[in-house]
């Protein structure tokens, strides 16, 4: 894990070597123990490294391959590397160093970019061809690592970070309104725009190759994967489908053990972490585990239950490892929000602020931390999502009723007054078609309730998933630290994405009559958070954790933040956005605004996640548009 950037002259003229360090210096929180650079004409590398495999200087980047033809900057890891470093060896390649980046570094010039198909793991990387003079940009198939690119003029630049090419001196910083209002409208960014004008996120699944030889070089485009949930065509019985899940996953967190340095593992008491945890600590015993806590004291309703540290301490007990905890409050929000935007360049989606504080914890003990993201998404977690529009007459009507749920932020009717200050630039914005985008290459027969359900787990993964790794990436990097995801082995995915909808959700048949005899608007099972989905996930599970942990209601990370908006933390909320001094309203109308707020202050309507998005769109306009 490591962070990396260059840039390129198109025109021809040299880049500077204090240009190439101010880059690395931007990123250099994602690798503390080592820097390099490299310049060659109009050509520029640089890299941050954090040594987790090879700790040794061989392992450094950029990395040049033998013939001297080519250089690498890459970020991530691969966890089948010594089964590929075997294949080149049988092939003649000689290796220098034990890295998984001298392997990667040799597979893509040997098979070029069908190497993208072989890794198993998470990577961003960029690698020059000296001879050819083509670039070669790649991100892995989930997007767990980021990697952004942007063409101003003469100029193409490229990063873990954003905040990297603004080192560039006279890069422009414009916002990009269309991008701010798919935000407020999704609570993220579905499309690769981000909140700076011209600045784009390679997407998951694809690379980018640029032949800069040419006198006008263009950036090419190509996905090489892409999720594909579907019915099995013949499905095998219940128990070889239990014991197939129990093999993969045991096999993908021993595959993302292999470490040189302290590895621990996140604990939230939930199913997602606690299994991981199991897993990894009967190959690593007393393995240190994190959780993030919350002080209560002034929380109500459902948010009572949001404080998990009594469910992780009793998994630590259970499994024997070495547990550390940190307990928020409001003020602690209002403490990280500056730097939390810095890290994260722009709005993402949710309050990750705890997550935050997690990693922060997590670095102060080891290196690399395992994480639960992706089993959600990939064993149907959300099923009061997919229950709503698990009965559709046909995609349009799907789309309608899916998307009327992922309108999170504000009422449909609330944007036009919202964004009156932009609106002329941004009305054109049809953002229906945003989110029916998504689905243009997900080829699925659209019959039963379960195809509906196959394409809302297509959705979610693209999507809600993405939008977590990204902040997943960001939060943990800001502290050095490495974090990994066993869902999202390969292996265990291609399972995910075969196994079917039945084994998923308990109980479909009834919701289904459910969504056809009620009303959409009653507050139903329909709407409830249940333990309905992981079902196959729960049934093997419990061969590893506590039955009361296996099943468990489905919980989210979060905190009680609808409660602090409106207690301690209120006068924070208006001195921040509701001022005359806040910078959102260039932006946003005032007064929608503040009745918005107010809506939820004076208790009528829990706009927690619409204030926090506003918190983080004030912090970004601080941080990156001055």
């Amino acid at each position: 894990m490591c962070g990396l950037a260059g840039y390129i002259n198109v025109g021809g003229a040299p880049v500077k070597q204090g240009v190439l360090q101010a880059m690395a210096s931007a990123i250099a929180h994602r690798g503390p123990d080592g820097e390099g650079i490299w310049r060659e004409g109009n050509v520029g590398l640089t890299h941050r490294r954090l040594a987790v495999i090879d700790l040794s200087d061989a392992a450094s980047q950029p990395m040049h391959s033998a013939d001297d033809r080519y250089v690498l900057v890459f970020n991530g890891m691969i966890y089948n590397f010594r089964e590929l470093r075997g294949e080149l060896q049988a092939l003649g390649y000689v290796f220098h160093s034990r890295t998984d980046s001298e392997v990667l570094l040799n597979s893509v010039i040997h098979w070029g970019p069908h190497a993208l198909s072989r890794f198993n793991g998470m990577f961003a990387f960029a690698l020059w061809d000296r001879q050819t003079r083509q670039l070669l940009l790649a991100r892995d198939r989930y997007g767990i690592k980021p990697l952004y690119y942007c063409r101003q003029g003469r100029l193409l630049a490229f990063a873990s970070e954003q905040k990297a090419m603004l080192a560039i001196p006279n890069l422009a910083r414009r916002l990009d309104k269309k991008a701010l209002l798919e935000y407020f409208t999704f609570q993220n960014l579905f499309t690769d725009s981000t909140f700076l004008e011209g600045v784009s996120v390679l997407p998951p699944g694809h690379y980018a190759s640029v032949d800069v030889s040419s006198s006008d070089p263009e950036l090419e485009l190509v996905r090489y994967w892409d999720f594909h949930f579907r019915e099995p065509v013949r499905e095998a019985s219940r128990a070889e489908y239990r014991e197939e899940l129990d093999r993969l996953f045991r096999q993908a967190v021993n595959r993302q053990l292999v470490s040189d340095v302290a590895l621990g593992s996140y604990l939230s008491g939930g199913i997602d972490s606690s299994s991981i945890t199991a897993v990894a600590a009967h190959n690593r015993p007393n393995i240190d585990t994190f959780t993030c806590g919350f002080d209560l004291a002034s929380a109500s309703g459902m948010e009572i239950a949001f404080d998990e540290r009594e469910a992780a301490r009793c998994i630590a007990d259970f499994l024997h490892t070495t547990h550390h905890e940190t307990v928020l409050n409001s003020g602690d929000m209002e403490r990280a929000l500056p730097t939390l935007a810095h890290h994260l360049e722009e709005p993402r989606v949710g309050q990750s602020y705890p997550n935050f504080y997690a990693a922060q914890l997590a670095s102060r003990h080891v290196k690399v931390v395992l994480s639960g993201a992706g089993g959600d998404e990939m064993f149907g977690g959300y099923p009061w999502r997919y229950y709503r529009a698990a009965v559709s007459d046909d995609f349009e009507h799907y789309i309608d009723q899916y998307y009327g749920f992922w309108h999170r932020l504000i009422p449909n009717v609330e944007v036009a007054k919202l964004f009156a200050p932009i609106w002329p630039d941004v009305n054109d914005v049809w953002t229906r078609d945003i989110f029916r985008d998504v689905f243009d290459f997900h080829e699925n027969k659209l019959e039963t309730a379960e195809d509906y359900i196959n394409h809302s787990l297509y959705f979610e993964a693209k999507t809600f998933l993405h939008g977590l790794l990204v902040v997943e990436d960001k939060i943990s990097m800001a502290h050095g630290l490495e974090s990994r995801v066993p869902f999202l082995d390969n292996d265990l995915v291609d399972f995910a994405m075969k196994c079917p909808v039945s084994l998923k959700l308990n109980n479909l048949r009834g919701v289904i009559r459910t969504n056809e005899n009620e009303m959409l608007g009653r507050k139903g099972k329909y709407f409830q958070k249940s333990a309905d989905g992981k079902q196959i996930l729960r049934d093997v599970m419990e061969r590893y954790v506590p039955r009361s942990t296996a099943k468990a209601v489905k919980q989210g990370f979060s905190a009680p933040d609808a409660s602090w908006f409106k207690g301690e933390s209120i006068d924070f909320v208006r001195r921040s956005i509701l001022s005359d001094n806040a910078r959102i309203h260039e932006y946003l109308d005032r007064a929608t605004t503040t009745r918005l707020v107010e809506e939820h202050t004076k208790g009528a309507t829990n706009r927690r996640l619409f204030i926090w998005s506003l918190l983080s769109f004030e912090a970004f306009l601080a941080e990156y548009l001055p």
